[in-house]
């Protein structure tokens, strides 16, 4: 990861690594001893953070719908959520895990039973200490099978969980070599007896207690004086997010101040930003990616041939050039890419075929216009990439018609609830966690409704095999099955690029955009 050296030295400076920690990993990078020792002296004299102000952010996917129940957490909700709230474990710049409220974590020999100790000294926003009982209850809330929690599908493996003292035990169903990574998704946040009361109180032990919450206009939060870890996170007196659905104005208000950072900034306007000269561009390859969703189970796509028909009628290298301008890479209908470890290669990549696809469009039968929706909330230039879409496929013989949707809305009215339409995933740490989210049958975010026995039997035992060589077989496979028989058309993998003012210091790049949601936690204003 190219901004890894970076992140080390934020690391080094914020006292999370020693001296001989940080040239140790900066060797492994292939960094010179004489390289990583200017890191080391600029780390120490550049980056050290500055208190105060009030740290805006504006970002995309604002909804008048939008609530501060974790377990509905989209998009801009996500951000906030970092802000409040606290969590068992938090990823790592190369792909790790950082403890937070677990400051261990031990396993059985097969993986299937696991040990997170709680931390002590670590205090809600209401005055209450984080207990071993309140972990618990937040996993029962989100993993219960009538939960509507976007964690629920990664969790639905529980078998039984339990408090003995500071730790919590959880067994599983099967063996899940993944498990700590899961903990680290962005719904769940740990709560007061797990949310049960009033899962939209707003309440955790993060940074930031919530001051402000207008859903689809702006969210704001105070610095929280009993914060647990006040030296490394927390240093603005004030954050808030400001929801700018419009790229042009999320733009216009970096450029004008009103805003220090702006996420999915649209291939098209990097130069011009790149000329600005107190703003600055940050570009990060990952596993996000663009998609257009079919639903397995509804007409006409419950057909595999139209679903084939269309994969086929889709101008990948078109659509990274036109609508990615080279940030980001073709994808082959499948939500995994190099960027993800034990990576399936020599899956043969799927190309534009429009006799094939025509091929496949007559054996299905069908006949007459396909409606696609899409909104740019699903992502930068989703509209665009849907009227080539429908050039490329008319190619074909297959009418498509794009529907243009609200941006505010899209997420809670459009996503998950129409059977054709345009989206995005910003990935996930493991490709099991990826999956289970996305493709297994019982998960609330499996949004192309793709339900496949073979499929979920292979993802069980793949998070359950220890031999990194036979997983790597097992996640191939799946690939394929997902590849060839799935809902999912993965036009493309798009790089993160996110814009900065000159004021903002802090920022290294990450899993993930805004430094993995953690930006405005972990940044300061310099001035």
């Amino acid at each position: 990861m190219t901004h890894e050296p970076d992140y080390l030295s934020l690391r080094f400076a914020a006292g999370k690594l020693s001296r001989r920690e940080f040239l140790g990993r900066a060797a492994a990078l292939g960094v010179s001893a004489t390289f990583a020792n200017s890191l080391l002296a600029g780390a120490a004299n550049a980056q050290t953070p500055k208190r105060g102000g009030i740290l805006r952010a504006g970002i995309v996917g604002g909804a008048a719908t939008d609530n501060l129940d974790p377990g509905k957490f989209i998009e801009l909700m996500s951000y906030f959520g970092k802000c409040w709230g606290e969590f068992l474990v938090a990823l790592t710049a190369d792909g790790g895990l950082e403890p937070r409220i677990a400051e261990e974590i031990g396993s059985s020999k097969d993986a299937k039973v696991w040990t997170f100790k709680i931390r002590q000294g670590v205090e809600f926003h209401n005055g209450k200490s984080v207990t071993a009982e309140d972990v618990v209850a937040t996993l029962e809330r989100h993993s219960n099978k009538e939960s509507k929690s976007g964690a629920q599908g990664i969790l639905a493996g529980i078998e039984s969980l339990k408090a003995d003292g500071r730790d919590v035990i959880i067994t599983l169903k099967d063996p899940n070599a993944e498990l700590p990574y899961l903990m680290a998704d962005y719904h769940l946040v740990i709560q007061p007896n797990g949310g049960k009361d009033n899962p939209a109180e707003g309440i955790s032990a993060g940074p930031y207690k919530v001051v402000v919450n207008e859903p689809g206009v702006r969210h704001g939060g105070e610095r929280f004086a009993n914060f647990w870890q006040s030296d490394k996170m927390g240093f603005a007196d004030q954050v808030e997010i400001l929801a700018i659905n419009d790229t042009t104005a999320r733009v216009s208000a970096l450029q004008g101040g009103q805003v220090h950072m702006i996420n999915k900034v649209e291939s098209k306007v990097v130069d011009l930003i790149k000329r600005v000269p107190n703003l600055k561009v940050e570009t990060l390859s990952g596993p996000g990616h663009y998609v257009f969703n079919m639903f397995c189970d509804t007409a006409p796509f419950d057909n595999a041939d139209l679903r084939m028909a269309l994969k086929l009628a889709l101008d990948r290298e078109e659509m990274v050039d036109k609508i990615l301008r080279g940030y980001g890479t073709v994808g082959n209908d499948f939500p995994i890419n190099v960027a993800y470890p034990l990576f399936p290669e020599g899956i043969e990549q799927r190309a534009f075929d429009p006799d094939k696809a025509k091929f496949h469009y007559q054996k299905s039968g069908h006949s007459g216009p396909i409606l696609l929706r899409a909104s740019n909330a699903a992502f930068a230039g989703a509209v665009d990439a849907a009227q080539l879409f429908q050039q490329s496929a008319a190619k074909a013989g297959i009418a498509i018609e794009v529907q243009r949707e609200p941006e505010d809305g899209y997420w809670s009215g459009v996503w998950n609830k129409q059977p054709f339409c345009a989206a995005n995933w910003r990935g996930r740490a493991t490709q099991g966690w990826m999956y289970s989210t996305t493709c297994r049958s019982t998960s609330p975010w499996n949004d192309t409704h793709f339900y496949n026995d073979r499929f979920d039997k292979l993802l069980t035992e793949a998070l359950g095999e220890l031999d990194q060589d036979k997983r790597k077989n097992l996640y191939r496979e799946m690939a394929i099955i997902v590849r060839d028989e799935g809902g999912v058309l993965v036009p493309m993998f798009a790089q993160y690029i996110d814009a900065i003012s000159d004021k903002l210091g802090g920022y290294v790049g990450r899993v993930d955009s805004l430094m993995n949601g953690y930006a405005l936690t972990q940044c300061w204003l310099e001035a």
